[in-house]
């Protein structure tokens, strides 16, 4: 056992001297499987300036996620596409979002919308109504043409009878359904990916914490795409296969994405 063999021959801590092993050969796996393209990336996005996090060595208990690639990324786009019930509500909420009200000046368009969104992904909002009216005192439509990632922040605060609401993944979700390209979607499971290759492969550095401002979460997907060479793929089909990833292999007891 090379534990043994290390506790016979060094007087530092033989259990951190395997974890570093480990660690150097984990990357320069990656190294080879991505062709060199962890190691180009110099300019980092906004959320590699959020305090380090600590790096958690695996247990053998752990989840073993594959390794990011463009084959991953085939087989669980493929996979969305087979998914009748998940594809057909997308389709459903692409009409009523970007044909039938894809504007935000008309509260009752808003509150359709809010509806709609509450039902299919079940967010939890107990009152649409003071939501639709935050979002129509917000004048948000130019901002989502523009892409304005400071929106989402806005739109998920919200005092519902004097209590302050957070409908962080719910907003992203409105956001998203206008502007797709623009707004990758946050949920838990995409959170508990990114966390896991963060901690696994170092792709960024960031507090946990930071995932849940959303100018930091959509910096750490661009820089997971970029670490792991799917530059690619666009941030939606990104989100597709981040989504149904964490569902594998982080799942939770309910069914529908949110």
């Amino acid at each position: 056992m090379l534990l043994d063999v290390l506790r016979k021959n060094t007087t530092g801590d033989p259990e951190k001297l395997v974890n570093g092993y480990l660690s150097h050969i984990r990357r320069f796996r990656l190294f080879l499987a991505s062709e060199g393209t962890a190691e180009v990336k110099s300019e980092r996005s906004a959320v590699s300036e959020q305090p380090i996090a600590p790096v958690h060595h695996r247990r053998k208990s752990d989840v073993d996620v594959p390794l990011p690639s463009k084959e991953q990324m085939e087989y669980y786009l493929a996979k969305w596409d087979e998914l009748e019930n998940y594809h057909l509500q997308e389709d459903a909420l692409d009409k009523l979002f970007l044909k039938l009200c894809p504007k935000n000046t008309d509260i009752t368009d808003i509150l359709l919308k809010v509806s709609t969104l509450n039902d299919f992904y079940s967010t939890n909002i107990f009152s649409v109504y003071p939501v639709a009216k935050h979002i129509l005192s917000l004048g948000i439509d130019a901002r989502l043409k523009a892409g304005d990632v400071t929106l989402v922040n806005d739109i998920k605060q919200i005092s519902i009878n004097g209590t302050e609401r957070n409908f962080y993944s719910f907003a992203s979700k409105y956001c998203s359904h206008h502007n797709p390209l623009d707004y990758p979607i946050y949920d838990s499971y995409v959170d508990a990916v990114l966390r896991y290759f963060r901690n696994r492969d170092g792709f960024a550095s960031f507090a946990d914490s930071a995932l849940k401002d959303y100018v930091h979460f959509k910096g750490a997907l661009i820089d997971f795409r970029l670490f792991y060479g799917l530059e690619a793929y666009n941030l939606k089909q990104l989100d597709k296969y981040l989504w149904l990833l964490g569902k594998d292999y982080f799942p939770k007891n309910y069914g529908k994405k949110g």
